[in-house]
């Protein structure tokens, strides 16, 4: 008997019926208490690892630099901890009894590149409970946590609360600025740290960081979730409290930073470039206006290229500064950072 191609047709349609009705019939067990068959489990792990590692094809590695890591460990202990434990702390028992269960980060991690390790921050995996980062376009932080995981396998309890901060705070107001203080303490900051000063911000600019923040207009996975249980209220307590620290210099002297002292205080009319100090750092400046001197330099670089990027956003005034930077270059850039990081703050 020959087989022609209406008996294939019927064989397809008569096993996608019969596979309908397994499905409907209730006898695929979903209990996350039985666990998956063997085979079941060693087909999943090899489709993720290699849709990972397709999805990594041609993507490019960034440098990594220290500056990346104690951001990215505020956010792994606030966020991931819970779920992978840490050098510090054990993730608690019920979590173990996930389906699958979240691995221990230590004895995993070697087996990705870095840019497999992005594709999973960045876009999280399906069927495992491990979400995307928290809101897209922001590689940059991605990127941060791709730096600390490869950090991860070396640290220990000590190292981790080096770059973390404050592990436990109590739900009050002292604790929730002790866990703000974990990254942003003057004295926790390096001057190629990604993590800005908060002292000597006004409040008006800092309460509508925070608003911005919590709105989705200023989009920042980190900052969502360090501020995701804060209501108004708290969000303008927190300006207020930062807002009355003094101010603090801890910048990078560099010979770039004449050329940046010219596009500051003249801008750059022919490029329409307008002068940075016409807004910024003046003691008559509006105060929804961040103060950019003594701010770490890899801090004001990474901004200005969200910036540039249509990614930073912001507060009300966000389009004022998109328009402003749309003609800066690499070098203006660069200028730029040099000359405020190592500005005494107004």
């Amino acid at each position: 008997m020959l087989i022609g191609w209406r008996h294939i047709v019927v064989l397809l349609l008569a096993g996608v019926l019969g596979a309908l009705l397994v499905a409907w019939s209730g006898l695929i067990s979903v209990k996350a208490s039985t666990g998956h068959w063997k085979i079941t489990d060693i087909v999943l792990h090899w489709v993720m690892r290699s849709s990972v590692r397709t999805a990594a094809i041609g993507t490019t590695v960034p440098v990594f630099t220290e500056g990346m890591l104690p951001m990215a460990a505020g956010h792994f202990e606030a966020g991931c901890a819970i779920c992978h434990g840490s050098p510090a702390g054990s993730r608690p028992d019920s979590v173990a009894k996930m389906l699958p269960p979240p691995p221990d980060l230590k004895d995993k991690i070697a087996a990705w590149s870095d840019a497999e390790l992005f594709q999973i921050v960045q876009h999280g995996v399906r069927y495992t409970g491990m979400p995307a980062w928290p809101v897209a376009g922001r590689e940059d932080e991605a990127w941060a946590m791709v730096a600390f995981l490869r950090r991860y396998p070396e640290l220990d309890a000590n190292g981790y609360r080096d770059l973390a901060g404050s592990l436990e705070t109590e739900p009050t107001l002292e604790g929730v600025i002790e866990t703000c203080n974990g990254c942003h303490a003057p004295e926790r900051i390096k001057p190629r740290s990604l993590i800005p000063r908060l002292a000597g911000q006004s409040a008006t600019y800092l309460e509508q960081a925070l608003a911005a923040y919590a709105d989705g207009t200023r989009p920042s996975g980190i900052m969502v979730v360090a501020i995701e249980r804060l209501d108004g209220e708290d969000r303008r307590a927190l300006a207020r409290h930062f807002a009355a620290e003094p101010a603090r210099l801890q910048g990078l002297a560099s010979e770039n930073a004449a050329r940046g002292e010219a596009l500051a205080v003249t801008g750059d009319p022919v490029r329409r470039i307008p002068a940075c100090l016409s807004c910024h750092d003046k003691s008559e400046a509006n105060p929804a206006f961040p103060r950019l001197s003594g701010q770490p330099a890899s801090y004001l670089e990474n901004q200005l290229r969200l910036f540039v990027g249509k990614n930073r956003g912001g507060g009300p005034f966000r389009h004022v500064m998109e328009k402003a930077v749309a003609n800066l270059k690499e070098g203006d850039i660069n200028a730029l950072v040099a000359y405020f990081a190592d500005r005494k703050a107004q």
